[in-house]
């Protein structure tokens, strides 16, 4: 039998995931970067968007929000600030956000004198929105 990793993904609330799988990818904030079995010991900073993980051959995802990874022990814990499977995603409040942030976004260019700090948790509000929607739509195919 081939070798299992465990995968936790933790949030302040709860524990979202505590499984097993054969690789696990994560949104590395420098790009995405893939998991197996008897991998290296590492701490990484997570970026918003898809963890990708195989279990019985089948490919499952979870959206998280940024955070970090620790691999260590073919155990990998995710910790981050949200984390929701495909079928938690509630659609209707991701569009809404994505409205709101483009709104803000686009009020932001007209007007003058605005932060560049208003203007980064703009484009991240934008990019979380994006990213939920996408998580929930791989999760339905």
């Amino acid at each position: 039998m081939a070798e299992d990793l465990t995968l936790r993904v933790i949030t302040p609330d709860h524990i979202v995931l505590d499984t097993t799988a054969t690789s696990i990818k994560v949104p590395g904030v420098d790009g995405s970067m893939g998991i197996l079995p008897r991998h290296a010991q590492m701490i990484t900073a997570l970026d918003v968007g898809p963890l990708t993980y195989t279990k019985d051959g089948k490919e499952h995802d979870i959206f998280v929000s940024g955070g970090f990874a620790e691999v260590r022990q073919n155990t990998v814990r995710v910790v981050s600030e949200a984390g929701e499977p495909p079928d938690e995603i509630d659609e209707t409040r991701a569009h809404e956000a994505e409205e709101r942030a483009r709104k803000r976004l686009d009020e932001m260019r007209a007007a003058r004198g605005i932060s560049d700090i208003d203007l980064l948790r703009a484009e991240a509000a934008l990019r979380r929105a994006l990213m939920r929607q996408k998580v929930s739509k791989r999760g339905r195919i």
